[in-house]
């Protein structure tokens, strides 16, 4: 889909067409940052990540809009229905992309024409414009769908692979973020034809199972089928543990949730999702049990936020008494390509910021064991609990 989230909001705002949009957190507060925008603002200048006052400098008559994800969402499920009328492979790879498998479909039909009849359908029926992307496998129908915009529509074979494919940037290929991007051109590695030509084993020793993948991509192969179970793939994903000890102590709740919390996050990280549903179990010492869920607008991801929106759901029904077991589930998933393409991860400018840390705080914890590197922030939250359990013994 194009420009996803500001098309939803022109399609639900008729009369903001053709009108300069921009998605933004906090648009009250200047230095929010946005998020995308409708193309009349980008060819103002306006960007994603940019702040709220530096676009509306580059384009005064900006309509800035606070994203709402329940809309979004409830579009995108529309749009799915809507591509299941086409085939039944159909994999949803994010909240506003997805692959069609239609090798039964067209031994009678032309694959531009099938194309051009889903574009023009989801532009009638949901008044959204959208790319497409038509080749032998997933990896070349992403990048093509990623050449033409907006309303696109592009053939990418393998036998044009020379003159297309190759003589782009490496950073423009799917899958390479700045980082590898930054390791790859350390490598001599510029193009993604220089990629192709590479020493398959020397790039697979490098960056190993990842780096196997990203060489066959850029040689073309690719033999991961359309799974339309892909999206559902992970139910529900959570740790629990027994306490060693009946406890009312808040620290050491705290504790254990931060415990949980870690490796949930760990988890989510390694399968390449975001949860937009946290449940909390408590079972008490009389071995009473109970769950309580959360439902959230922002994506939870980081560690901090799992446990933060863990221990709120506990305090909020705690019933005071000594608990003996506490769990934690995440469920509701969204892929972390949704995110990274459209900022998603609507905290995206402290999660930035905070990745390099994060990644150096788990290498030295895993070096040295847990606990030995912590934020200044977790020390403090430890000794206000502290103090608090001394009051109220």
């Amino acid at each position: 889909m194009n420009s996803f989230y500001a098309s939803v909001e022109i399609a639900l705002h008729p009369e903001w067409k053709g009108k300069p949009l921009a998605i933004a957190g906090k648009p009250e507060e200047r230095h929010g940052i946005v998020v995308t925008s409708s193309y009349e603002a980008r060819k103002m200048g306006v960007r994603t990540t940019m702040t709220i006052q530096e676009a509306m400098k580059r384009c005064p008559g900006l309509i800035v809009k606070h994203p709402d994800f329940v809309q979004y969402r409830a579009m995108s499920e529309r749009l799915f229905q809507l591509l299941g009328q086409y085939t039944p492979l159909v994999e949803k790879a994010s909240i506003d992309e997805g692959y069609l498998d239609m090798s039964d479909q067209l031994k009678n039909t032309r694959g531009p024409e099938v194309a051009q009849k889903i574009q023009l359908q989801i532009k009638h029926d949901l008044g959204l414009p959208c790319s497409i992307g038509i080749a032998p496998n997933k990896f070349l129908a992403k990048m093509a769908s990623n050449m033409k915009k907006p309303l696109g529509i592009t053939i990418l074979r393998k036998r044009e692979l020379k003159e297309i494919l190759w003589p782009m940037p490496i950073g423009q290929m799917h899958g390479i973020g700045p980082k590898t991007e930054e390791q790859l051109k350390a490598m001599g590695v510029v193009t993604i034809g220089d990629l192709a030509a590479s020493d398959s084993k020397k790039i697979a020793a490098r960056f190993g199972i990842f780096g196997k993948r990203l060489f066959e991509h850029a040689n073309g192969i690719d033999d991961r089928p359309v799974d339309p179970d892909a999206w559902n793939s992970y139910k529900s994903i959570g740790h629990s543990v027994t306490l060693t000890r009946d406890t009312i102590s808040l620290s050491i709740i705290s504790e254990t949730f931060d415990r949980l919390s870690k490796k949930i996050a760990e988890k989510i990280r390694r399968e390449h999702v975001v949860s937009y549903e946290l449940t909390v179990m408590i079972r008490y010492q009389d071995w009473k049990t109970v769950t309580r869920h959360l439902s959230t607008v922002q994506p939870l991801y980081s560690q901090e936020e799992i446990k933060n929106n863990a221990l709120k759901v506990f305090k909020k029904n705690w019933s005071g008494e000594a608990v003996r077991l506490l769990g934690i589930t995440l469920s509701a998933f969204q892929t972390v390509g949704a995110s990274t393409k459209q900022l998603d991860l609507f905290s995206y400018e402290r999660d930035a910021v905070k990745e390099p840390l994060i990644n150096l705080v788990d290498q030295l914890n895993e070096q040295f064991g847990d606990g030995a590197l912590k934020p200044a922030a977790a020390l403090f939250e430890e000794k206000r609990l502290g103090s608090s359990e001394n009051e109220r013994k």
